[in-house]
């Protein structure tokens, strides 16, 4: 059973000078059936405050943690738990054009790599709330 609080958190670096990292938690059925449990976002400009923009140097690594705020579930026998990671996830969550331009202004876009590190150096890990038998 996992009950609680969720976070991803990540060693990442990207091309651009802002990109969006999101995570989703997923029960998988034995059968291939995918629950979506829980979801959250990290706009990299906003990695440090809601409200001044701070731009990522291209190819800096970054430890951020991506909220996946609260959920509940017990993992049925046979089940297994996925962690997606992507760079979008719209029309949920607002585009990212990856240019650092403000988002209501934005006229041009560019590809951005990310990446995620997991190392010794960059323990990239996700954090789940497991509940005791």
């Amino acid at each position: 059973e996992v009950t609680g609080p969720v976070t991803a958190t990540l060693y990442v670096k990207s091309s651009a000078v802002d990109t969006d990292f999101t995570a989703k938690l997923v029960d998988v059925a034995s059968d291939g059936f995918a629950q979506d449990l829980t979801e959250g976002i990290l706009r990299m400009r906003y990695r440090d405050s809601q409200e001044h923009a701070n731009l990522m140097n291209p190819g800096q690594v970054y430890q951020i943690s991506v909220d996946l705020w609260g959920t509940s579930n017990v993992f049925l026998r046979g089940h297994s738990l996925r962690l997606e990671i992507a760079s979008s996830n719209f029309p949920r969550f607002d585009r990212n054009l990856n240019t650092g331009e403000e988002v209501k202004f934005a006229r041009h876009y560019v590809s951005a790599t990310n990446s995620i590190l997991h190392d010794t150096q960059h323990p990239s890990a996700l954090v789940l709330p497991v509940m005791p038998k």
